[in-house]
């Protein structure tokens, strides 16, 4: 990558093509998963917060353990869909809606 090509580019998604390649690409693709995992895990944070929550309460709220809230908000597992709904909406309260593109 060259700071020419940078200087160059008109938005976000061009960045990420000189940087990790097009879509579709596995360097691209890691990179994407990666950030949502990042997006989620503050999601998490930022909402456990507002419920004026700490880690050890959301976790016996939902019935697991406080370490797992830890590895989810530091984007450190994966965590299932089943167990997202858990924590946003019996733990934390907050409707959760999927949007695919």
């Amino acid at each position: 990558m060259n700071k020419e090509n940078i200087s160059k580019t008109k938005n976000f998604d061009e960045l990420l093509d000189i940087k990790y390649g097009k879509v579709g690409i596995e360097k691209r693709d890691q990179f994407e998963e990666k950030a949502q995992y990042f997006v989620i895990s503050e999601m998490l944070k930022e909402a456990r917060k507002e419920a004026n929550m700490t880690q050890e309460q959301l976790a016996d709220k939902i019935g697991t353990k406080k370490s797992y809230i830890s590895k989810i908000e530091n984007g450190k597992c994966d965590i299932q869909l089943s167990t997202l709904y858990r924590i946003f909406e019996l733990g934390l309260g907050k409707r959760v809606n999927l949007i695919f593109s």
